[in-house]
């Protein structure tokens, strides 16, 4: 099957989404997707992803998977089968957005709540690549990682590298990182991150 992913992510400038597309794509192929990647689309803001995502769906072929990569913004509740999680449920009552004709809910994949929740789950990659000067008590626990606000996961990356050269900031040193991280390590802390490899591998 085809597949086409729609990524919260970007900024505005052509070369923010490129370093955007290219951070996801090598955190995919880490994954195991190389030789059946999806095409991968950044495209900024949340609401454009949105946007870009309903125009495909209602233009996709069949057999064709169009799928949603954005921030889940708020912490979410994970039942006891994550494939049931009910996505559209949580962007209809947090953005008040309808559900497309058609679409279901594994074709939302959610970072949660943000991207920055991934990237403080790998301690290892924050180590190798912030070195001595990465703080790792302003981190908080890996344990329940993704019911943590997405204020406070941004704002402990940013008191944690502080000291560092290349500290945290959005943009181009954040899809730096976030090309280094470990799928094993964020599937084995964070059950929205596993969900989403799950759908991939079914649908790739």
């Amino acid at each position: 099957m085809s597949a086409h992913l729609y990524i919260e992510g970007g900024g505005n400038s052509k070369e923010e989404k490129i370093r955007c597309r290219e951070a996801f794509s090598t955190l995919l192929k880490s994954q195991g997707f190389s030789g059946r990647m999806p095409r991968l689309t950044a495209c900024g803001g949340r609401g454009a992803a949105f946007d870009d995502f309903k125009t495909a769906h209602t233009t996709a072929k069949p057999g064709h998977f169009i799928g949603l990569l954005i921030d889940s913004e708020d912490p979410l509740a994970m039942p006891m089968e994550p494939q049931e999680q009910q996505t559209w449920e949580h962007l209809r009552q947090r953005d008040d957005w309808a559900q497309p004709n058609g679409a279901t809910d594994d074709q939302v994949l959610f970072m949660t709540t943000c991207m920055e929740t991934w990237i403080a789950a790998d301690r290892e990659t924050l180590r190798a690549h912030y070195g001595q000067g990465l703080n790792e008590n302003q981190l908080p626990p890996t344990t329940s990682l993704e019911s943590r606000h997405r204020h406070t996961v941004q704002d402990s990356l940013e008191k944690a590298t502080s000291a560092c050269s290349n500290a945290y900031r959005k943009g181009k040193r954040s899809h730096e990182v976030l090309g280094k991280l470990k799928p094993a390590v964020l599937a084995a802390l964070l059950p929205s991150f596993a969900r989403a490899m799950a759908i991939l591998e079914q649908k790739l």
